[in-house]
């Protein structure tokens, strides 16, 4: 197969490629909540505590988001073709891990190998796939990127489900092998590789201070309440990590020319407040699944299969929303599908608190769907408002950086919601359990209740203060949306093109 100059191949070999790419995309973003929808399993086959749970989300992602800054600068480093094997190879390691997992941290140990390898999976597939278009035609294949991005989170708690009801929850992992192992040898077949002419430049202090920070900061949330919090020597450290790492970066930042964040993005108004919006809604997106998938599967006592479906109207909403989003021009006002975004974003999770143990399927796939479409109105068209004023020679970084902040927003969502969640159920079930006393007319009978009875009892008030817990994690996602939803006002109207 025969390749030009640019490490691009031709005609059939590009069409491969191209497949091989989107296929990576696919299969990176998917295995991000393909254990959603069957923790239950996962629990039982690991023994897994409840606050170990949400380290599978928090691990991948928080891996993810180390290594997607630095995945373009190692290509140029080291070659896009043996990065990217490597990556695909540490990927199945990963997935092999899983699958041989027999304690939780085996486990986490193996989502965290998975996130490194995904994190630079992402933007190398991106680049490939887009090195095999016309320069006329790479703008507008950026939405089927995305489109297939979303497509991966939004189908992906359904695939798991369907292999895990079916051939046992480690059957999720081992499916994705053989894709790997495709998309290492087409890659290997027909990529050519290409170098860097010369040493590429990167900001190692400003990345690993801002990486310190954000580590810092996520092993506080994770590790907080299982050690009681500053009792803790390693609470105390991990703080100490998190305003270190946060206060150099800042000063880092200030203080010099050339850095992971370059200042000229920061004087864009559009682009910083679509920034922290876009963190919020990175907050948003993955949360709202780690809350519901665990409540329909676990409080509520719905199969799994039921439950990954369960997830799919919010993923069709999300989907449609974005791809029709895609098919406006520019000659709209932006601002405008922003707002609206936020405003159905919001309202989803208002609908969301009022889910009751008592409900059926509709609720939750109404939600979710309204959700759905929310975010996928305000995806593409906080994107056209970050950059549509932003220099051009500023977009890769500003691309990047944009990303980036989804990635932690998500990262941090739902380290919060689980945080609160342990915390709101226990205090639910004290105060509900405080109720059950002799001198209650209900409760007389309790004192000589056999223990199996009381145990049930307890299960009881447990699933009743977890179902309560989880709709106040709903609020606070709500809360998140409104908070930053007067920043649309303050966004500038970006210039019309045809």
């Amino acid at each position: 197969m025969n390749a030009n100059a640019a490490g691009t191949p031709e005609a059939g070999g590009a069409r491969s490629l191209r497949f091989a790419a989107l296929l990576a995309t696919f299969m990176q973003s998917a295995n991000l909540p393909v254990p959603n929808s069957a923790l239950r399993f996962i629990q039982g086959g690991l023994s897994m505590t409840d606050d170990q749970a949400g380290w599978i989300f928090t691990a991948y992602l928080g891996a993810s988001a180390i290594t997607m800054p630095i995945a373009q600068w190692l290509a140029g480093r080291f070659g896009l073709k043996l990065v990217y094997q490597a990556a695909i190879a540490l990927f199945i390691v990963g997935l092999l891990l899983a699958t041989a997992a027999t304690t939780p941290m085996e486990f986490i140990g193996a989502r965290i190998v998975q996130g490194i390898a995904g994190g630079v999976l992402g933007p190398l597939s991106m680049g490939i796939a887009m090195e095999t278009l016309p320069p006329a035609r790479r703008p507008k294949y950026g939405a089927v990127l995305g489109l297939i991005v979303l497509l991966g989170i939004a189908t992906g708690p359904t695939i798991g489900a369907l292999l895990s009801d079916n051939h046992g929850w480690r059957s999720m992992f081992y499916a994705s092998v053989p894709l790997s192992a495709f998309i290492f040898l087409v890659v290997t077949l027909v990529l050519a590789e290409k170098k860097a002419e010369k040493k590429p430049p990167f900001d190692f202090f400003g990345f690993g201070t801002f990486t310190l920070g954000m580590i810092g900061l996520q092993m506080l949330l994770d590790r907080g309440e299982r050690l009681d919090w500053f009792a803790s020597p390693e609470i105390w450290i991990e703080t100490v990590a998190f305003v270190l790492g946060i206060y150099l970066f800042v000063v880092h930042v200030l203080t010099t020319n050339v850095h992971f964040v370059n200042k000229s993005l920061l004087k864009d108004r559009n682009y910083v407040l679509s920034t922290i919006i876009f963190f919020a809604l990175g907050f948003v997106l993955l949360s709202t699944m780690a809350l519901t998938s665990p409540m329909l599967d676990e409080i509520l006592g719905y199969p799994p299969t039921t439950t990954g479906f369960l997830t799919l109207p919010r993923g069709a909403g999300l989907v449609g929303a974005f791809f029709l989003m895609n098919r406006f021009t520019d000659r709209y006002d932006q601002r405008l599908f922003v707002a609206a975004g936020v405003a159905l974003v919001a309202y989803a999770n208002w609908m969301m608190l009022g889910y009751s143990p008592l409900m059926d399927w509709s609720p939750v796939a109404i939600a979710g769907a309204i959700q759905g479409i929310g975010l996928g109105v305000l995806m593409p068209s906080i994107s056209k408002v970050a950059f549509n004023t932003l220099d051009p020679k500023f977009r890769p970084e500003g691309t990047g950086f944009f990303n980036l902040m989804r990635a932690y927003g998500s990262t941090l969502g739902v380290a919060v919601v689980q945080l609160y969640f342990f915390n709101n159920t226990h205090a639910m079930h004290m105060a509900l359990a405080s109720n059950l006393t002799p001198y209650r007319a209900a409760s007389h009978s309790l004192t000589s209740a056999p223990l199996p009875a009381l145990a049930g009892l307890n299960e009881m008030i447990t699933g009743q203060a977890a179902f309560i817990a989880v709709i106040d994690q709903f609020k606070i996602l709500m809360v998140v949306m409104l908070v930053v939803s007067p920043l649309v006002v303050f966004l500038r109207k970006p210039a019309a093109t045809n």
